[in-house]
């Protein structure tokens, strides 16, 4: 009986304690409620989202625009506004009970500001004493802007030129890599960021956006913000992170040319403190180039993306964000079409058209842009890249604490036909390969004092490339007589050069560690000094043995003597070493809120850099000499003037110059054992320019912008740079170029847009119809390292449009069309292997159009 009670008593006492507990927590409980709506036309505004700052604390709005918030809370607090077709908006609570009515300004009649966290901190664009151009999330999808190539259409200081995904340059204001083949001994000049982490690769530029938020580019060195040295520029990627409250989009586009792309993205809170985010990517067309002798169309797209986010909030303070990433492209291309010949000045029987009417062959096109090709040689370009990173945020005094760990993988299996025609002269032209890159970046950004705010870091990257498990060139059966520079009947000895190669294995391991800072000092409130200062270290070793194999079995010396003067073994191992401080100084005067300008003068440097190509040969030996390339020695003059003349308007301009000593390019050479060239140093080469940016709302409907950019690339001295195409063969393999203009850059580039919207309903659902144009326009410029008569790009205009429906929650439809007017144009002009006077193009997209549908749930 004694137990009993002593249970009941037990159970009476926890009753009592839990009804304490719940009246207690019911007390302090507060309240937060208030009604939203539009500030042009006192609407409720549905589905805005309302966060609890630096919580994860959120709740939306209904269909009334009102909302609700019980929690305990210690006041102030702060509540975030955000709703797609509104701009977003900060409320201070001072305590509980309030009933709040608040508007929102619909974006269709406002400017939106641009936060930006280049500098390491939330920023607005206009503050910030850097020309940066900054594509949102909705720009990028409805202009179908799905990757960087797209990207420049929209941003004309930026160049990109991709014969596949290894051999591509990112370029701005047209210095950066070099043009055309790429060599993996150097490292780019403009850094390539996806969420702090650096990507090594020139190839991740040409993959799918997978759930971006923002692009913001950069231009001019930036060493003193970021841990990779750039030297031209910075692409700082922003991908959309995850949250609390779960959201849900898809999206399907459908187009010509059997076009499809499906974009999904899955996102919401996991755990009381931890939040997921997944997305993924899948882009598939069909070939816009046919192949006649496979009858298969190539130059198609089959990509996928899929990342993958896990956000853990430690604390009020702290928070860890695992991202993890994949990304395969498995193209039937990127093959490229005869767009000319050039005589050279060789004897008449090594000229293009003789070789080919000997061996009884004629091209099955006229003109490039008939969209026919008859290779031989299967094209693959096997692209795969992937990593891992975590980040941790911390946030310490008037500051935040941020370390980026990752890791980072390349695989790269191709196959090109590098003579480009239907005859068997390049079977094979392969250089799979194999990347690991390990990073670490530790840096505070933050306010030091009243006056004194900026940023400090370390960073450190270790790189790891090899091939996998060796690069090939091979020749077929009528190398012969592409490669005869004699008129000895040796060069035709049947099987001489059939299956003839060279199998090249090579490794590049490569250390690179900085220190580096940048500090804004407020002497007064319009007067700005911005110091910024780096030290770098760069390690490079490589080892290299090439080895020919295959052809006629033969001791004949002078059979043995032909096949040499084709290919030939070389081998060699080189490591270098260096180190350099560089840095820059800006002065900022803000004339007032809508006004300012700034002066910089920056120094940097581009590390030195190794040939992983292969070395031209003398006398029958490799040139050891040219085994290490210099370091590039940049100076930088900049001043702009960032102004907001109007309500609803901006006006930016920019002057510059860039002055580069011992630039490293790409030097092309008839040898086919270094076919994808090799690298060298020009005494100097110099780039200035104008660029002119301005965005405005005309009052509600209507939105425009216009870029324009004016850029002059020039070498200043260049005494032994190696001949163009047309004159291989004469007496000088070298030449004076001085004066020449760089490849790749034209004088006159720009961007112009315009869109019209207005409110209006689809499917029940609220939301904006818009209608938008957009035209890229770039002049004449080199398609060649030493400029041509013949390799020249002349200047062309892209014409995009779109028209359709868009909201925040629900069914969003629009049509789109690029390219409208169905302009032909070369990307770019590349001289065949060899020399023998062909050169082949990279063409430019055909018309394309389609329609695109999107899901999003909140």
């Amino acid at each position: 009986m004694l137990k009993l009670l002593q249970k009941l008593a037990n159970k009476a006492l926890i009753i009592v304690v839990l009804q304490t507990y719940n009246s207690f927590a019911q007390e302090n409980q507060h309240l937060i409620s208030g009604v939203i709506t539009s500030g042009t036309d006192g609407h409720p505004v549905t589905n805005v989202k309302i966060i609890i700052k630096d919580s994860p604390i959120s709740v939306f709005t209904d269909e009334n625009g009102k909302f609700e918030i019980r929690e305990a809370l210690i006041f102030p607090v702060y509540l975030t506004l955000s709703h797609g077709d509104y701009k977003d908006k900060e409320v201070e609570i001072l305590n509980s009970d309030q009933q709040l009515a608040v508007y929102l300004t619909p974006i269709s009649t406002v400017l939106n500001e641009v936060q930006i966290t280049s500098r390491r901190r939330r920023e607005e664009v206009q503050d910030i004493p850097i020309p940066i151009a900054v594509i949102g999330a909705s720009k990028i999808e409805q202009s179908g802007s799905f990757n960087v190539n797209r990207v420049k259409e929209l941003v004309p200081s930026v160049q990109l030129y991709s014969s596949n995904p290894r051999n591509t340059t990112l370029n701005v204001r047209g210095i950066g890599s070099t043009f055309g083949l790429t060599n993996d001994g150097i490292d780019p000049g403009v850094g390539f960021y996806i969420d702090g982490v650096y990507h090594a690769r020139p190839a991740a530029t040409t993959l799918d956006f997978v759930d971006i938020e923002r692009i913001e580019v950069l231009r001019g060195p930036q060493g003193t913000l970021f841990g990779k040295n750039t030297t031209a520029g910075a692409f700082n990627i922003t991908s959309k992170r995850p949250t609390f409250n779960p959201t849900a989009v898809a999206e399907v586009s459908y187009g010509n040319y059997g076009y499809i792309q499906a974009k999904t993205s899955l996102n919401g809170g996991l755990l009381e403190n931890i939040a997921g985010r997944l997305s993924f990517s899948g882009t598939q067309r069909n070939g816009v180039i046919e192949n006649v002798t496979t009858g298969q169309g190539v130059n198609d797209l089959n990509n996928i993306g899929v990342k993958g986010q896990l956000l853990y909030i430690l604390n009020e303070n702290a928070e860890l964000l695992l991202s993890a990433d994949y990304a395969s492209q498995r193209p039937n291309g990127y093959a490229q079409a005869i767009a000319g010949v050039v005589r050279t000045q060789r004897a008449d029987y090594r000229q293009f058209d003789q070789i080919v009417a000997d061996l009884g062959y004629s091209l099955p096109y006229k003109s490039a842009f008939d969209r026919k090709v008859d290779q031989d040689t299967a094209w693959r370009s096997d692209n795969d890249l992937g990593g891992i990173s975590v980040n941790y945020e911390h946030t310490i005094g008037n500051g935040k604490l941020v370390s980026t760990t990752a890791w980072r993988f390349w695989d790269w299996n191709p196959s090109n036909d590098r003579d480009y025609t239907g005859l068997p002269v390049l079977t094979k032209s392969q250089a799979p390969s194999k990347h690991n890159q390990l990073s670490q970046e530790v840096r505070y950004a933050g306010n030091f004092s009243e006056k004194l705010s900026g940023v400090i870091g370390l960073y450190a990257i270790e790189q790891d490339l090899k091939t996998s498990p060796y690069h090939i060139e091979e020749s077929g059966a009528a190398q012969w007589r592409f490669s005869q520079s004699t008129t000895s009947e040796l060069w035709a000895t049947p099987g001489l050069f059939d299956g003839y190669g060279i199998r090249t294995k090579s490794r590049l391991q490569s250390t690179s560690a900085a220190i580096f800072g940048q500090l804004d000092w407020s002497i007064t409130s319009k007067l700005h000094v911005l110091p910024g200062l780096r030290y770098n270290y760069d390690k490079k070793k490589v080892n290299y043995n090439r080895e020919t194999y295959g052809g006629l079995e033969t001791t004949d010396p002078e059979l043995l003597a032909l096949k040499k003067l084709v290919y030939s073994d070389q081998k060699f191992s080189t490591e270098v070493s260096d180190d350099n401080f560089s840095g820059q100084l800006t002065i900022q005067y803000r004339f007032s809120e809508k006004a300012n300008a700034y002066a910089t003068y920056a120094q940097s440097f581009k590390p030195v850099g190794v040939n992983l190509g292969g070395l031209p040969t003398a006398d029958g030996q490799p040139m050891l000499n040219l085994a290490t390339v210099k370091p590039e020695n940049v100076q930088h003059f900049e001043a702009g003037f960032k102004s907001t003349p109007f309500n609803n308007t901006r006006l930016n301009l920019t002057i510059y110059k860039t002055i580069i000593e011992d630039y490293q390019t790409l030097v092309q050479t008839a040898e086919l054992g270094v076919n994808r060239g090799y690298l060298s140093n020009a005494d100097q080469v110099s780039v200035k320019g104008v660029e002119l940016e301005a965005n405005s709302q005309f009052a509600k409907h209507f939105s425009a912008n216009l870029s324009i950019s004016f850029t002059e690339g020039k070498y200043d001295s260049f005494k032994n740079a190696p001949v163009p195409l047309e004159e291989t063969g004469g007496t000088q393999a070298f030449k004076d170029i001085s004066g020449g203009r760089l490849p790749g850059i034209s004088k006159w580039s720009g961007a112009i847009g315009a869109e019209y919207t207005t409110d209006a309903k689809f499917f029940s659902e609220q939301g904006l119809f818009f209608a938008a144009i957009d035209t890229y326009f770039r002049s004449d410029f080199s398609s060649s390292p030493s400029p041509s008569k013949y390799l020249n790009i002349g200047g062309y205009a892209l014409l995009n449009g779109r028209i359709g429906f868009r909201v925040s929650k629900g069914l969003s439809a629009y049509i789109w069309g690029r390219n409208i007017l169905n302009r032909n144009y070369y990307e770019q002009l590349l001289p065949a292997a060899g020399n023998a006077g062909q050169y082949a193009a990279v063409l430019g997209d055909p018309a394309t159009y389609g329609i695109t549908l999107k899901y999003a749930l909140n």
